[in-house]
């Protein structure tokens, strides 16, 4: 599916919502003027509003947390062409407009004050500008689905600006079809290393373009490390899924600053200590290209801005993500198969270790997905972490497919699957339903009990009697150290197959 398609399947629902508004264009302007003062400055212009037009900005983004961006604005005032407007604010991410009786352009002016340095965040220093559109824009409700206008003004003489969106020759003013496609496109101002390459794989060639920021400029060995890490990971992935969504893909990094990343439809911001330490987190957030920025429950659509979007789907949209960020790693050439075993047994530790999940199911832990921003409820007694169990159940599920079909088709046959059936049809899945379904379809055979004890339910993973399908044992951890898997020497042929075809990434066919 390329751009096209997919600007079509976000952009389809909010023409449905708002059938009666004519296509315009929202122009905003964002100024970066004096960095060292952390407040990015927009105006915001909507043409032909109506009398009492509301805007809002976003009370959440990035994050699966509420986090009330308007606690950051400052100075929001109005104007009204050829009249007087009156700003009301009504609710704490809400304001009114009105003053005027027909049709006029009206101009919103605030300042956002930002400084964190994060792919979650928003950031404007003396160094660099990193910007998520979502923490810093307004938006009209009713006119979410109509074209957006940026323009960078005041940049420092040696900024430049990076963002996967369409630029003018200026390289100052960015376009998207809606407010939706453009929030999903982070934004980076500064002097910054920036290259393109090509990687050509079984899926065809995929268009590379990275922007880096760090304290140092990328040394020539810097950037040929990262682009053959790069590389690696989207030829994996690419051949994995059969597919290259996209006409360019821009990774962002941020080295040597914090750490995470996070997911966008043409691209991902990745903060890392180093490119090692970028390389999990680069083959994590690529594969969210398909799994849940494609392949996407229809619990998240359409997206509300005001409050929780509840899902009971994160433990396969972030947690098999994670089965396939370390697939990759392992497939790649990245890992070794004993790094792959060993943080795999890492993570069944990290699981057994906390006492929540006696009673919290791996859906649960999902639409609680909104209380981790809360210290405590991170505690052993209180929550699992729907990425650690998504995880594991992804690798369980894999091996019972392997089992089931004789090695011949696996877990990678089902993400093809959902992608076929949902994402190039333009169609969102019913959370666990649905993948449950599509298991089904390539395994032939039932996994009712498999979803209901261990996805819905809360029973102790099996395991052994799973593991041991594959020719593994988990060995427990002692006081020598962490638990560890040792490859079974007595295991059935099946067994041994199933174990090299998990970890080559491989079927019998």
């Amino acid at each position: 599916m390329k751009a096209a398609a997919l600007q079509c399947l976000l952009v389809a629902p909010l023409l449905l919502l708002f059938p009666g508004f004519s296509q315009a264009t929202i122009e905003y302007t964002v100024s970066v003027a004096n960095p060292d003062e952390h407040i990015i400055r927009v105006s915001m212009t909507i043409p032909d509003a109506e009398e009492r037009t509301i805007v809002q900005i976003p009370a959440w983004n990035a994050l699966y947390q509420i986090r009330d961006f308007s606690y950051r604005l400052q100075e929001v005032r109005a104007q009204v062409e050829g009249g007087n407007a009156v700003l009301r604010k009504l609710d704490k991410q809400t304001w009114q407009v009105a003053g005027w009786k027909s049709r006029r352009r009206v101009t919103i002016t605030y300042g956002a004050e930002w400084d964190e340095a994060s792919p979650f965040s928003t950031q404007l220093n003396g160094s660099h500008a990193f910007i998520n559109f979502a923490m810093i824009l307004m938006y009209a409700p009713e006119r979410r689905s109509e074209d957006v206008r940026v323009t960078f003004a005041g940049l420092p003489p040696d900024w430049k600006v990076g963002a996967q969106l369409k630029s003018d020759d200026s390289g100052r003013a960015f376009t998207a079809k809606n407010y939706d496609d453009l929030v999903d496109a982070p934004a980076e101002l500064g002097r910054f290393d920036e290259f393109t390459f090509d990687v050509r794989g079984g899926a065809g060639t995929a268009r590379i373009r990275v922007i880096a920021h760090a304290h140092q400029p990328l040394s020539d060995g810097d950037r040929q490390k990262l682009q053959s890490m790069l590389s690696r990971v989207v030829a994996t992935e690419t051949e994995l899924m059969r597919d290259v969504p996209f006409d360019e893909y821009l990774f962002l990094y941020h080295f040597g600053e914090g750490g995470g990343g996070m997911e966008h439809a043409y691209s991902t911001a990745i903060h890392a200590g180093s490119i090692d330490a970028a390389m999990g987190v680069t083959a994590h957030e690529f594969f969210h290209l398909w799994n849940v920025k494609r392949i996407r429950p229809r619990t998240l659509e359409p997206v509300d801005f005001t409050r929780e979007n509840w899902t009971r789907a994160l433990w396969f949209a972030e947690g098999v993500t994670s089965t396939y960020g370390n697939y990759t790693l392992l497939r790649s050439g990245l890992w070794s198969r004993q790094q792959y075993l060993a943080d795999l047994a890492g993570e069944i530790s990290k699981l057994e270790a906390r006492r929540a999940r006696t009673w919290k199911s791996v859906e649960e832990a999902s639409l609680d997905a909104w209380l981790e921003k809360y210290r405590a409820y991170h505690a052993p007694a209180y929550s699992i972490s729907y990425y650690n169990k998504g995880q594991i159940l992804g690798v369980l599920l894999d091996i019972l497919i392997r089992d089931a079909t004789q090695n011949r088709k696996s877990l990678d046959d089902v993400l093809r699957h959902l992608n076929e059936e949902f994402a190039r049809k333009r169609r969102y899945y019913d959370d666990s339903a649905d993948i449950r379904a599509a298991a089904e379809s390539v395994a032939g055979r039932s996994f009712e009990e498999f979803f209901a004890r261990y996805v819905a339910g809360t029973d102790d993973l099996p395991y052994d009697e799973i593991f041991a399908r594959a020719g593994l044992r988990l060995k427990p951890r002692t006081s020598d150290g962490p638990p560890a898997f040792e490859e079974l020497a007595e295991a059935t042929p099946l067994a041994r197959r199933i174990r090299e075809g998990l970890l080559r990434g491989i079927t019998d066919e």
